[in-house]
């Protein structure tokens, strides 16, 4: 049975389909800022689960018998949690705010079968952003904006953001957005992927 990305991050929805998973997507209405309000002191993977879980449970009412996939992603740099950048101007700030850091990368994935939830994940990636200048971070969102007005991190790993860093630890699947090879074995646990 095909199942329900409750998401249309294309880099989600690519995973999925190289993966061999089939499914469809549908987008999730759901206040992340409000529920991100109400988790202050939360750790951060902790979040990122409860956000998936979110999304999957606000498309699962409408698809009884369904299993739905949330998912959701959160990069805490200093201490501090930052959301996808609302400019260009902020996405500059962030960039120079990461410049010399370490990125905790934490994505989450969440499955839920008419509103009950059957299986959540949190993974983390470390990555160690190089120190940029003003001139490098300025060409890089001429050529990279608007496209990661999306991303959290301001950055796809897999076209010229992997220039931000020097060292990169976790899965290349946890950088992308998703704990995929977990996600794997839970849908076969599920039966939705043959065993």
């Amino acid at each position: 049975m095909t199942i329900i990305l409750a998401s249309q991050s294309a880099s989600r929805k690519a995973m999925l389909e190289a993966a061999g998973v089939p499914f469809e997507a549908q987008s999730a209405d759901v206040d992340e800022a409000e529920i991100k309000r109400e988790l202050i002191g939360v750790p951060a993977c902790e979040i990122a689960k409860i956000l998936a879980e979110a999304k999957a449970l606000a498309v699962s009412v409408a698809a009884p018998g369904r299993l739905v996939l949330g998912g959701d992603s959160l990069v805490e740099v200093g201490g501090r949690l930052f959301d996808k950048p609302k400019s260009r101007e902020q996405a500059i700030e962030h960039l120079e705010f990461f410049s010399g850091q370490e990125m905790h990368l934490h994505s989450a994935a969440v499955l839920i079968r008419d509103g009950v939830t059957a299986w959540r994940h949190c993974e983390v990636a470390n990555l160690r952003v190089r120190r940029l200048s003003r001139s490098f971070i300025d060409s890089y969102i001429d050529r990279e904006w608007p496209q990661v007005s999306g991303c959290v991190g301001v950055f796809r790993i897999e076209a010229l953001g992997v220039q931000l860093f020097e060292t990169i630890e976790g899965s290349h699947f946890t950088v992308l957005g998703m704990p995929l090879l977990a996600l794997l074995g839970a849908l076969r646990a599920q039966g939705e992927l043959e065993a």
